[in-house]
């Protein structure tokens, strides 16, 4: 039988299926390498029934951890509302164009 796309062989399952269906629990041998399953081990098990779904289940889930080593340091500021408004409307990643911005005036105001 052959692979309808890339005229290659089909690679055939080698386990019996039939035989494992009709297995009863004490027939299934368990061990330190294939321990049997415990409940919990489930708990964050996603469930999806298309590629696009299991996509936007795992983007839901991911979370950015902190950094490992921190370039940056996080504080309150007070900031005009103009000031504000003009780099927000620029889109994501505003606050990194504003950095930009104070390090350049930064750079053209240090004392010689």
């Amino acid at each position: 039988m052959k692979n309808a796309a890339t005229g290659k062989p089909a690679l055939v399952s080698q386990t019996d299926w039939n035989r494992v269906k009709v297995m009863q629990d004490d027939e299934i041998v368990f061990d330190a390498d294939s321990p049997r399953t415990q409940p919990g081990d489930w708990d964050d098990a996603i469930v999806s029934h298309s590629p696009g779904e299991l996509r936007a289940k795992l983007a839901e889930r991911r979370t950015r951890g902190p950094n490992k080593r921190p370039t940056k340091e996080q504080v309150a500021i007070r900031l005009s509302p103009e000031v504000l408004a003009y780099f927000r409307a620029s889109g994501n990643g505003w606050q990194t164009r504003m950095d930009e911005a104070l390090r350049e005036y930064v750079k053209e105001h240090l004392p010689a």
